[in-house]
């Protein structure tokens, strides 16, 4: 009882918390002290990007008001980078709980007899055309610009980025939620070239405060009065000259409700995903109900009762046996191209284990919203990091097929499956450089990337290799006959083409709503953060591959088809097929981008995520399958 009672004890004894790096509260003071060093508030700006367009492009690529290069900006990870995030100090002075009515912060002059400047407005023009938006951040927290909902029983709709300007067309329609003056018969390009930032708070005990909420409200002012005068028109005027003011408020608004752990739900809560994303979940539940009921059904009804008759059958009278015993035989004979299945087995493991391990710990809450490139960074080290499973699966299975060129193997899984990937990136990279775009990865990175791939990821993969093809080699339950038993006619529905391709079907029935969340993560810059939700459809979507497979592979032994292997991993691999087309759907029916490159981008990105997307679910459904033929092989009596 004592033992029980320190345990107790221990459990309940208060203990000191911490919080995680780069989230930790910021108090702010109107004065400098020993115990507040923080009185101004930095303006961090950062990428601009488009739904109308795949490129983001730097903040300091267009003439906008210069940034403050004495301050040094914090330092972006490797997914941050790849997502084309710059951060940047800009010149805006916000100093705590300090009201500024209107404040210039510079003038930009055009003159219409000058190419550079006829250049730099009609480089404005066109990102506020394609309805570039900036993305700001302060307290390390996106800038929130905030409008109206049409429906009034909804909340305002925020968002984390605000446009650049608005652009009205000759019949006076625009695409920005931005509503500026127009008077028609012409295109009119807006410059939002004033914002008014309020700054939301919570006093502390001790004298200081902190942020819960920072919001925005760009607006287009032809003076610098901070008034609401004519808008701002980027057109030259008689004399071909054009100034643009640029000006800025600040207000302050004291908030007690909000504390500061849940200062991001106004942010996430304006929109309604969660009631979308338990309708996505219930629809992969009776999915995966009706596909355990198949399976349940075979296993508890069909295939007892298919073992309970055939271990009461004379194994000497071979005309006796019927089903999926007639090819006990042949049921393991190694596969052709087993060099390559074993590669892609191997790289499957690797991704499996890189996104569950990513998916536990973003549930756990240790990647932080606001840091969008720490998913991504996550992922990749994980995928470098797990080369061992990669290598000891592939050898495995390889010797398992009486493989002897294991140097082969060894190699093709190190370097087969990364080296497309990295093909297609830098081909990708090459295009994001010739736009100027700010995602397309500096040398330096992409080096530091590659030697990652070959000193970590290599070495951990010839190791995981060593220890595979030291074991001995998978024994199986029945022996193989010399000749291949003749396979007869299949039916539509078992062919191979036929087969395969409604291995696909149901798994990504049962993930495709969350398939849209995360397209529109990526391609349509919304803020992702209901991991649990993530985790649970990724379990699903195991459960279904697995049992999928399980299904198609009873029926296909059942026509007496002992071509399993390959069957196994493209069943389920197919998957991917309809991922790939759910992107074409998405991109013609979600998004309005236009160019080439812009095209070229996002399905070669695309291409990139549907090939981890086959490896993944090929490797599920490969090892189910793998394991209920076993399972059922051993315990039937053969020859």
């Amino acid at each position: 009882m004592k033992n029980y009672l320190c345990l107790l004890l221990f459990l309940v004894n208060p203990c000191s918390t911490f919080y995680l790096p780069a989230i930790a509260p910021v108090n702010y003071c109107k004065v400098s002290s020993e115990t507040c060093k923080n009185t101004n508030l930095p303006v961090l700006v950062n990428r601009l990007d488009s739904t109308e367009s795949a490129i983001p492009y730097d903040y300091t690529k267009f003439d906008f008001c210069p940034i403050d290069k004495s301050k040094s900006p914090p330092s972006e990870n490797l997914g941050q980078v790849l997502f084309g995030d710059r951060y940047h100090v800009s010149q805006y002075q916000i100093q705590w709980q300090k009201a500024e009515p209107c404040k210039k912060l510079c003038d930009k002059t055009y003159r219409k007899d000058n190419p550079d400047d006829v250049a730099k407005l009609d480089a404005m023009k066109k990102i506020i055309a394609q309805d570039y938006q900036q993305h700001w951040v302060v307290d390390n927290m996106p800038v929130a610009w905030c409008t109206q909902n049409t429906n009034s029983n909804q909340k305002d709709i925020c968002t984390t980025s605000f446009p650049v300007g608005c652009y009205i067309d000759k019949n006076g329609q625009t695409l920005s939620r931005c509503d500026p003056p127009h008077v028609g018969g012409k295109e009119y390009y807006y410059l939002l070239n004033h914002v008014e930032i309020t700054i939301e708070y919570k006093n502390m005990n001790d004298g200081t405060g902190r942020v819960v909420a920072v919001k925005i409200k760009p607006t287009s002012h032809a003076s610098d009065s901070c008034e609401n005068t004519q808008a701002l028109a980027l057109e030259f005027d008689q004399d071909g000259t054009l100034t643009v003011p640029y000006t800025y408020s600040v207000k302050w608004v004291e908030n007690s409700k909000v504390e500061w752990a849940s200062r991001w739900d106004y942010l996430l809560n304006s929109s309604n995903q969660v009631n979308v994303q338990w309708y996505s979940i219930l629809n992969s539940i009776v999915i995966v109900l009706f596909l355990s009921g198949m399976v349940a059904m075979i296993l508890l009804r069909t295939l007892h009762r298919d073992i309970a008759r055939y271990n009461q059958l004379d194994p000497e009278d071979p005309q006796e046996e019927f089903g999926w015993k007639l090819v006990h035989g042949d049921v393991f004979r190694p596969p052709r191209k087993g060099m390559m299945l074993s590669v892609l087995i191997g790289s499957g493991a690797q991704v499996f284990m890189m996104i569950s391990v990513t998916l536990v710990v973003s549930c756990l809450g240790f990647l932080y919203p606001g840091n969008r490139g720490f998913l991504l960074s996550m992922g990749v080290v994980m995928y470098v990091c797990f080369g061992s499973p990669a290598g000891y699966f592939a050898a495995r299975i390889y010797k398992s097929f009486g493989g002897e060129k294991w140097k082969s193997n060894v190699i093709l899984t190190a370097f087969f499956v990364p080296a497309i990937v990295f093909s297609v990136f830098f081909i990708l990279n090459l295009v994001l450089w010739g736009e100027g775009s700010s995602s397309a990865v500096p040398f330096g990175t992409l080096c530091g990337v590659l030697a990652l791939w070959i000193c970590v990821s290599v070495p951990l993969t010839f190791v995981g290799a060593f220890f595979g093809f030291r074991k001995p080699a998978i024994t199986y339950p029945t022996q193989t006959n010399q000749i291949p038993r003749h396979i007869p006619p299949q039916s539509f529905y078992t062919k191979r083409v036929p087969g395969i391709l409604m291995g696909g079907v149901l798994p990504v029935g049962s993930v495709f709503i969350q398939l849209y969340f995360i397209f529109n993560s990526i391609w349509a810059h919304q803020i992702y953060y209901m991991f649990w939700f993530l985790f649970i459809v990724f379990l699903i979507l195991v459960i279904t591959c697995a049992e999928t497979t399980i299904l198609l592979c009873y029926f296909h032994l059942c026509s007496e088809d002992y071509h399993w292997w390959w069957r196994a991993y493209l069943s389920s691999g197919s998957t991917a097929l309809y991922f790939f087309l759910y992107s074409i759907y998405f991109y013609a029916e979600r998004l309005q981008m236009e160019g080439a490159a812009s095209l070229f981008i996002f399905f070669g990105y695309t291409f990139i995520m549907a090939i981890y997307f086959f490896l993944l679910t090929g490797f599920v459904g490969f090892m189910s399958c793998f394991f209920f033929i076993n399972k059922i092989y051993s315990v039937v009596k053969t020859d």
